[in-house]
């Protein structure tokens, strides 16, 4: 049997991998060439892959020359729409993700598979820590951690047999899914993103909804305005969350908030007191990953055990330095405005924030009120800078400056964070946030990339920028 893999990232190997070893003969094939795809393609052909960079197959001449392709596998990072994967498909080719790969080889073990614009990472890895932490063998994969396919061709190589998946999928990997049915269905929450592939927001919303209807069980975000106003009709039986406990009292099946402490249908499971991370969208998450813990059967103790120890997850809100009470945070991941919003609601005020990268597109009015409100320094980076300066000036901040580098950016947020500190020390200490809200491909390779630098900038700040350096 002939495979042919699309995209030569992590998802696109991993894939690749598992084919050949389960007896396929596979083609890797990339339509970007680079030194580092280069390297991979060596690799790769020293262990039996055929490998082709530049562009990709044309399936039609394929057959024509009486070459068989029996399967195509599309890496998530490839649209579903590419001219060829359209041929593909048109042409009568099984055609397929590499979730549903994935899926093909693990369906055999129930999934949490959790969706929404934002809020999937700190909620698949809640859920997973709190399966784990009930000694169950939850392995959280998808868009977080490893790829769906590498954790089925261990599990193909017998060596591991996990009791859950607990999968992390965004839009690009749905939407070339046909059979994956997760045992608990998760959405989070729901704003514009993407529009620059998915093009409108229809579309995108029916990429999401389409895992969320092949689910057995259902939990939406009752907090989020789109869910509710959407998905109500959809999903009658669907457990609700909500920091509001009226919402969920007005479906009569949920998760909520409730005298002190967090509740799964009426019925105490620990005081939310026990929950360390801040922000109200942390207690949504926290909500949507016990709301799936108590539909999988899991005791309360051990669920007020894990969300007792969970600590976060890089790159979403991430304290990576303080000194002299003045706080670094890094949320790389805010990839949208609204992601950016919430960690601007969410940390303490005042914030010099630094924001930037590749911009998308999307209602950036909320963000900028919320920088209005909270801010008293922007830092601008990448190739967003002159749009974000541009919205600033419109609204009337003034308090901004385009740096282009993260380099630079550090720098100057931290000689901001100090000279403030020393020339104001009756006022609140400041904030530094790294919140971009834009994809970061204009300078880095992917946002974790892009926190880590961060992260290695803030800890690497020079002496003379810090507070016991300054004149007395």
């Amino acid at each position: 049997m002939q495979a042919y893999v699309l995209g030569l990232g992590q998802s696109g190997i991993s894939a690749a991998k598992l084919l050949k070893a389960d007896g396929w003969r596979v083609t890797i094939s990339d339509s970007n060439t680079s030194p580092s795809l280069e390297q991979r393609k060596q690799e790769l052909e020293l262990n039996g892959f055929s490998v082709i960079l530049g562009s990709f197959p044309d399936f039609e001449e394929l057959l024509a020359s009486g070459q068989v392709v029996d399967l195509v596998v599309v890496s998530p990072g490839v649209p579903w729409d590419r001219p060829e994967v359209e041929k593909s498909r048109s042409l009568g080719i099984e055609t397929v993700g590499e979730i549903e790969l994935a899926w093909r080889y693990l369906k055999q073990i129930p999934w949490v598979g959790i969706t929404g614009t934002n809020g999937k990472t700190t909620t698949t890895a809640l859920t997973a820590a709190i399966f784990q932490r009930a000694g169950l063998k939850a392995i959280a994969c998808g868009n977080i951690g490893l790829p769906a396919c590498e954790i089925a061709l261990q599990v193909l190589r017998k060596e591991i047999q996990p009791d859950w998946i607990i999968a992390e999928l965004s839009s690009y990997q749905i939407e070339s899914t046909k059979t994956v049915r997760p045992q608990i269905g998760i959405w989070t929450t729901f704003t514009p993103d993407h529009l620059n592939r998915h093009y409108t927001l229809d579309t995108y919303r029916d990429i999401k909804a389409s895992l969320i209807d092949r689910s057995t069980h259902i939990v939406l975000n009752g907090d989020d305005p789109y869910l509710i106003k959407f998905g109500a009709a959809m999903w009658p039986s669907a457990v609700w969350t909500s920091i509001d406990q009226h919402i969920v009292e007005a479906v009569a099946d949920g998760v909520c908030i409730s005298d002190a402490w967090v509740k799964f249908r009426g019925e105490p499971v620990f005081p939310i007191s026990n929950w360390l991370l801040l922000g109200r969208h942390n207690r949504q998450n926290l909500l949507m990953a016990v709301a799936a813990a108590k539909l999988a059967k899991i005791d309360s103790e051990h669920i007020n055990q894990a969300i007792s120890e969970f600590q976060g997850v890089p790159h979403r809100l991430e304290l990576v330095y303080s000194h002299e009470g003045i706080t670094y945070i890094n949320d790389s991941k805010a990839t949208n405005y609204d992601a950016a919003e919430v960690g601007l609601r969410a940390v303490k005020a005042p914030v010099i924030l630094i924001a930037g990268g590749q911009p998308k597109q999307g209602d950036a009015s909320a963000w900028i009120e919320q920088i209005r409100q909270r801010a008293i320094g922007v830092l601008l980076i990448g190739e967003a800078a002159p749009l974000f300066a541009e919205m600033l000036a419109e609204s009337g901040f003034k308090n901004y400056e385009i740096v282009e580098t993260l380099e630079r950016a550090v720098q100057k947020a931290a000689k901001i964070a100090h000279h403030r500190v020393y020339n104001h020390p009756s006022q609140p200490l400041p904030t530094v946030l790294f919140s971009p809200a834009c994809a970061s491909f204009d300078q880095f390779a992917n946002f974790e990339v892009r926190g880590d630098h961060f992260r290695q900038l803030c800890q690497e700040i020079s002496p003379s920028t810090r507070l016991d350096s300054l004149p007395k």
